[in-house]
Order: C-alpha cells, then structure tokens, then sequence
C-alpha cells in the first residue's frame, strides 16, 4: 500500500469543506469530522447517529469508541467546527426527519443503498476532493487523519508528543514519520541554511 500525504496548506482544507458543505452535507460532516477527530477511516465510518447526540438529541461534548485496530477504548472531544458541522448537517431537511426514529443508523451512509460508507468509496471521494481543489500527489483515507496531526505540529507547535499520544502511536519517531514532519523539517532547513 502506498503512503499518503496530510494536506498541507490551510486554505486547501478550507476550499474542500467550502466545496462540501455548498454540495454536500453528509460529505462536508465527514470531512470535518475527518480532519477534526483523526480517527482512523474505519473508526470513522463505524459511528452512529446515538455516538454524537444523546437522547433529548443534543450534539454530545465527547465521542467514545472502542479503536478497532487497537481496540483500545478512546474518548474524542467534538471541538467547535466538528460540533458546528455536525449542527450544520442535523438541520438539513431530510436528515432532521430520519434521526427522530434512526439514531442507530450510522451517521455515513450511501444515498443509493442506504449501507454504511466503505474505505474504498470514501478513498475515491477524497482523490476527487483533492483533484477539485488543485492539489498533486497522494491522497487517501488517512490523508483525513494525517492532517490533524501535520496542521497540529506545524500551524498549531503542538508537542510532537501530545499528537503521538492523539494518534495512538508507540513513538515520537513513529508520529514525525506518519505526519510527514521530519522529511518537511529537513527541507525548510535546506531552504532556509543558504550559505
């Protein structure tokens, strides 16, 4: 399989979920909730309506889980733009009248077969969101979490150990090659020592 690059500017991400949320709310939620909760896609996309609202259907502070990969028990805390896009997506319409009844249904669902999204399909929509934007080079579905973790460490000085920590890495070196910092460090500084 081959490695994945983070997005790696600001204004890339903000195209994407301008894009979304003006053509498609259930993407749009997927997206922030994707760069917001750096969950892997798998955990994702196994999240049901009753895991970000509770039962008077308010959207909740924090999402737990149980990883599958580690099946680690994990809390996530919904910050303001995954709670606005999860407000933003509950108020469309068609959505506000499903979740009355359904909210054991899986929050990413296919508008087609009304099944849960699968990697493969949200893969392919990640290649087009990237393409629509203008962005080159290889992007997939842990792109979603890897810039998290890229944004945390570059936009944000995050300590590369508290992002270790997030993603549920068993190293600092572990976590600077997964996020892509340690290749991105070398060449600012090969930029930047210009003697």
């Amino acid at each position: 399989m081959n490695t994945v690059e983070p997005i790696r500017e600001v204004r890339k991400v903000m195209a994407i979920r301008s894009f979304l949320k003006d053509s498609n709310p259930r993407d749009y939620l997927l997206f922030v909730l994707g760069i917001n909760l750096a969950l892997r896609i798998g955990d994702l996309l196994s999240l049901k309506v009753k895991d970000v609202l509770d039962e008077k259907g308010e959207i909740v502070d924090y999402v737990y889980l149980r990883e599958q990969k580690t099946k680690k028990e994990k809390r996530v805390k919904l910050n303001k733009a995954a709670k606005e896009a999860l407000d933003f997506y509950f108020r469309q319409p068609m959505v506000a009248k499903s979740i009355v009844t359904d909210l054991d249904d899986y929050l990413f669902t296919s508008r087609r077969s009304g099944l849960p999204l699968d990697r493969i399909r949200v893969y392919q929509m990640i290649r087009k969101w990237t393409e629509i934007v203008g962005l080159r080079g290889r992007f997939g579905t842990h792109t979603l979490r890897k810039t998290w973790g890229y944004m945390a460490r570059t936009k944000q000085a995050v300590p590369i150990e508290i992002i270790q920590q997030k993603l549920g890495h068993s190293s600092p070196e572990v976590t600077r090659r997964y996020i892509g910092i340690t290749q991105d460090e070398v060449n600012d500084i090969e930029e930047k020592v210009c003697l």
